[in-house]
């Protein structure tokens, strides 16, 4: 029989449970999925705690990696014992076995383990979309990255380099900064103890910045805002710390006719052909060393709950994969 976490209610940690579940065959256009991996990320908290409605009984997840066992009527390109990966809809990756629809499925490159396919297809498509469709980062500019040591955080800085970015980061620890400026950030801020507006105003001489990533939310984005130049973007995809308060817009003109974005990644990979070049844009700079990602932390698929406390308190590093 197969296992999966699933949630009866919504709430902290206690309430993934692990049971038996029923995987049946293959439909039209789908394919069935023996998980390898499967990749946690602040999405799963969010649907574990309602901030983003589900409805219950229902299994987590939205990224994973595994093996092809059977394949449904209609589905092309994919065969028995292909090595596949993902990160889209439906929810449901925190199960030994699945269902998934053929086109929501890329290959995994050679060379590229499950795990670090498991652990890179949401986050790193995600910085695909931020640094290059959301706004495309030009060599020279200098950006803001919160959360530089995070899952996504230690993604970007590393891209934003090659794409020759001058990159600062906040982060929360001198550990933490650490591992940012191996990563690439050119200057880090130690955000419980630096006002990173001032230091933000220092580095670039009061000028400010064409954009800030921002995936904390409550606690940064009004201070986001005032690192921006005039027309700068802040661009909003997470809230680590909450949900940004409504603010009255006008706020927006008087601080210099700022622009705000509230990007999805899977709004941006919905197509299968935006799908395709944002996972293969990720697996070439993975592939070629440019982008070096680290699975910092392993737990068993049926230790989700301890996964789930460890992420929220912000004691991860690098990407954190479970394993069935």
């Amino acid at each position: 029989m197969v296992h999966a976490i699933r949630i009866h209610r919504t709430g902290g940690p206690e309430v993934l449970q692990w049971e038996e579940v029923e995987v049946g065959e293959p439909g039209p256009g789908q394919v069935r999925l023996r998980q390898t991996a499967i990749g946690l990320n602040y999405i799963d908290v969010y649907h574990r705690t309602g901030l983003y409605p589900v409805a219950t009984p229902a299994v987590p997840g939205m990224e994973g990696a595994g093996v092809v066992e059977a394949v449904g009527s209609g589905v092309e390109g994919l065969s028995v014992g292909d090595r596949v990966a993902y990160a889209a809809p439906p929810m449901g990756a925190y199960a030994e076995a699945r269902l998934m629809p053929a086109d929501r499925l890329v290959r995994i490159p050679d060379g590229i383990a499950d795990a670090q396919a498991a652990s890179m297809m949401l986050q790193g498509m995600t910085a695909q979309i931020l640094l290059r469709a959301t706004y495309a980062v030009q060599p020279g500019d200098t950006i803001l990255v919160h959360a530089a040591a995070g899952g996504v955080g230690t993604i970007l800085t590393q891209w934003a380099r090659r794409l020759g970015a001058t990159v600062i980061g906040t982060v929360g620890s001198d550990e933490k900064a650490e591992q940012a400026r191996a990563n690439g950030c050119h200057h880090t801020i130690v955000y419980t103890r630096e006002d990173f507006v001032a230091r933000v105003k220092e580095i670039t001489g009061g000028a400010g910045l064409p954009v800030v990533y921002d995936s904390v939310g409550q606690a940064t984005f009004m201070k986001s805002l005032d690192c921006l130049r005039p027309r700068g973007l802040a661009v909003l995809f997470g809230q680590s710390s909450g949900a940004v308060a409504p603010f009255d817009l006008n706020i927006l003109a008087a601080k210099g006719s700022l622009y705000v974005t509230r990007p999805t990644l899977f709004v941006y990979i919905a197509q299968r052909e935006n799908l395709v070049r944002s996972a293969q844009e990720l697996f070439d700079v993975v592939g070629s060393g440019a982008v070096r990602l680290a699975v910092n932390q392993t737990f068993a698929l049926k230790d989700a709950a301890a996964a789930h406390r460890a992420l929220e308190a912000r004691s991860t590093t690098g990407s954190t994969v479970l394993i069935p």
